[in-house]
């Protein structure tokens, strides 16, 4: 399943709820000078169910170019198996999920926010990667939020997914892609 590369219709980055499309800074035009069809839109106002629906009213609103490659930053991780599953019901395939510093898909009781969505029984219904930016691994290693993505790391690698942990010079774009190819 892993190790074919996975060729993207369109990327679609998704910032954590409550945050805005500003987290991705210039990734997104980092990855079209790559050759990528990218869509980082700015999903207002809301966490869990709304937040899935809002995320995607606005992809389908850009007419995406399938297979789609969700890639979800922070708390948006969770949340990617419900928007992969609405994109499914609106006919656009999943091609493949890449979490970014972020958190997995789990049993809601496994996450923090009350606005947890379920996990499909079937998922992942398509090739899973882990980026973790030099950024987060610059984080006080003593914080929570530096063991938990260190314990995400750990746990995708369990799962067997691909992973990358860039560092400079390497760019976020020039991994993201790497990733891609190794999905």
């Amino acid at each position: 399943m892993y190790g074919c590369g996975v060729t993207p219709g369109t990327l679609v980055l998704l910032h954590a709820p409550l945050a805005s499309s500003a987290v991705w800074g210039d990734l997104p035009e980092a990855l079209r000078a790559h050759g990528f069809d990218v869509v980082a839109p700015t999903v207002p106002d809301g966490t869990g169910p709304h937040y899935v629906a809002r995320a995607s009213l606005i992809v389908a609103a850009t007419a995406p170019e399938p297979p789609l490659v969700l890639v979800g930053h922070g708390d948006a991780g969770p949340l990617l198996p419900a928007l992969a599953r609405a994109q499914r019901a609106a006919h656009r395939a999943v091609g493949a999920y890449v979490f970014v510093d972020a958190a997995l898909p789990g049993p809601a009781s496994d996450h923090d926010h009350p606005d947890a969505v379920a996990v499909p029984p079937d998922w992942p219904d398509a090739p899973c990667g882990y980026l973790r930016t030099h950024a987060s691994r610059l984080a006080d290693p003593a914080t929570s939020q530096a063991a938990r993505l260190e314990r995400t790391l750990r746990e995708s690698r369990l799962r067997g997914w691909p992973t990358r942990e860039p560092t400079p010079p390497t760019t976020p774009a020039e991994s993201l892609t790497d990733l891609l190819k190794a999905l």
